[in-house]
């Protein structure tokens, strides 16, 4: 069910017209929990088996992590559910990836039938990635919160359940909270439990509702909606054909694209989650303007992004056991955040090509430079250039990380990139570079505001030209045109891009 469909608005709209009722407030929890399995299982009502399978993995798991005394049980309890995470993960996700790879590596021409061509046929489920990160969380936030004491956390016992029916209940609706359940936020269990509670019309954030739902729609419907019309053409083999600046320009619009997608999607699960009384994590924050690759992972999915850093990197030991061994797992966390975006060795290579860049970055120091700059600062033109540039080469870097999502299979990338160097001749196609130009300017005009030399000559000019007033003003009626352009020049609709993921 598509956040841009009819019958997800349908569904939005009855759900949260019986939700603030009086008489249905002891239920709310309930409510959200039938109108998540709807919207999960309304293309593929099977998809439901997999779903409430998580859950109960999850429930019996951490539960019984909280209940138990003995250390060793706690922990042989968190490693099985942590492990069955992970195994239905790598059946449904990894599970051809991983097989066809057994056939070549035994030179197995024509597997036999049966397990073996059920496990190679097997579907993706939608959003599988993000609740099984979800249920991983949720173990071990209660792991963790047994073995240092409810005193040693920020929520006391936010997570750990008194009785399993309960547990179940909440549990099922931390998973399955339909906003968030197919493309994240990627809720962590320590910060969703706590605000299981009753809500009440009156506390409402309305001003976060509308604006959350207006530039999420805005981003997906008017900018990604369209964008895709014209980044189609570097897909396998049209790009052949085009010139190089006019293949540039694309790859330039495509990542104005996925930005727009899957921002608009976040924007959208944090309104909708908003209205029901729940707060999610942002997930974006900004991310064209980083100045350094590790900025951009602080900017971009910071969900996924965070995930990885406090369940994997920190355990890993982080940076604090030598050079070498922070930069073997700066490698390993992105090679596996690459793969979790999708079972083919592209986005394995996608994660290697960010974790290389991250341990460049880490060895010459440049992260550093751009968050401690010196203590004699530069002129203010000069420090504009340094800044602009940097942001030009992280966007190019990034955006040249984005061509393997665009072409998955290496093989096409490799080709796309050769293109550029033989069809130098070929003149740039305008009716391609000026529609996604156009379609672009929003996106590069939503970061402006808050790229730093921007800020910087708010701060010495701000006062004088009352640009706070203007500020508000300018607000306003960016939000009434985003509203009128929702009506009157959204695309084609289509399944968000982190749908595949």
């Amino acid at each position: 069910m598509l956040f841009n469909s009819l019958p997800f608005l349908l569904l939005v709209l009855l759900t949260f017209s019986i939700y603030y009722l009086p008489r249905f407030q002891r239920v709310q929890v309930p409510i959200l929990i039938v109108a998540s399995f709807v919207f999960y299982g309304w293309s593929s009502p099977l998809l439901l088996l997999l779903l409430w399978l998580s859950i109960f993995i999850n429930a019996i798991t951490s539960f019984k992590v909280a209940q138990t005394s003995c250390k060793k049980r706690r922990l042989l309890w968190a490693t099985l559910g942590v492990f069955s995470n992970l195994t239905i993960l790598s059946l449904f996700k990894y599970g051809s990836l991983l097989t066809n790879l057994g056939l070549t590596f035994f030179n197995v021409a024509n597997p036999p039938k049966g397990i073996i061509s059920l496990i190679l046929h097997l579907p993706l489920p939608i959003g599988i990635s993000f609740y099984t990160f979800q249920g991983i969380s949720l173990v071990i936030d209660v792991f963790r919160e047994e073995e240092m004491g409810a005193e040693a956390i920020s929520n006391p016992q936010a997570v750990a359940p008194e009785n399993f029916k309960e547990y179940l209940f909440k549990t099922s609706f931390f998973i399955s909270f339909f906003p968030q359940l197919v493309a994240g936020p990627i809720v962590k269990a320590k910060d969703f439990y706590p605000q299981i509670q009753p809500k009440y019309w009156q506390e409402i954030q309305w001003n976060l509702v509308f604006r959350s739902l207006v530039t999420g729609y805005f981003l997906k419907m008017v900018i990604a909606d369209n964008l895709k019309d014209y980044t189609f053409w570097i897909d396998y083999p049209y790009y052949q054909g085009l010139g190089t600046v006019t293949n540039l320009v694309l790859l330039f619009g495509y990542s104005m694209q996925i930005f727009a997608d899957f921002a608009g999607y976040s924007l959208i699960a944090i309104g909708i989650a908003a209205a029901f009384g729940y707060r999610l994590p942002d997930n974006f924050n900004f991310p064209y303007i980083s100045r350094s690759i590790t900025e951009f992972w602080r900017r971009w999915h910071i969900s996924l992004s965070t995930w990885l850093r406090d369940y994997l990197y920190i355990p890993l030991g982080g940076n604090r056991k030598g050079k070498t061994r922070t930069y073997f797992n700066l490698m390993l966390v992105m090679t596996l955040g690459g793969l979790w975006h999708g079972a083919a060795w592209s986005y394995a290579v996608w994660g290697i090509f960010h974790g290389v860049g991250l341990a460049v970055e880490r060895l010459v120091g440049i992260d550093k430079k751009v968050k401690h700059p010196r203590l004699t600062p530069k002129p203010f033109w000069q420090q504009c250039l340094v800044d602009f540039l940097r942001v030009i080469g992280v966007f190019c870097f990034v955006s040249m990380g984005w061509l393997l999502f665009k072409l998955p299979h290496f093989s096409h990338a490799i080709d796309f990139i050769v293109t550029l160097f033989r069809n130098v001749n070929i003149k740039p196609g305008l009716t391609y570079i000026v529609p996604v130009m156009i379609f672009s300017l929003p996106v590069m005009l939503y970061h402006l505001p808050h790229f730093p030399p921007f800020q910087k000559a708010i701060e010495v000019y701000g006062d004088r030209y009352s640009t706070k007033r203007i500020g508000r003003w300018c607000n306003d009626l960016i939000f009434g045109i985003m509203l009128v352009l929702l009506f009157l020049n959204s695309g084609s609709a289509n399944e968000f891009i982190y749908f595949q993921f």
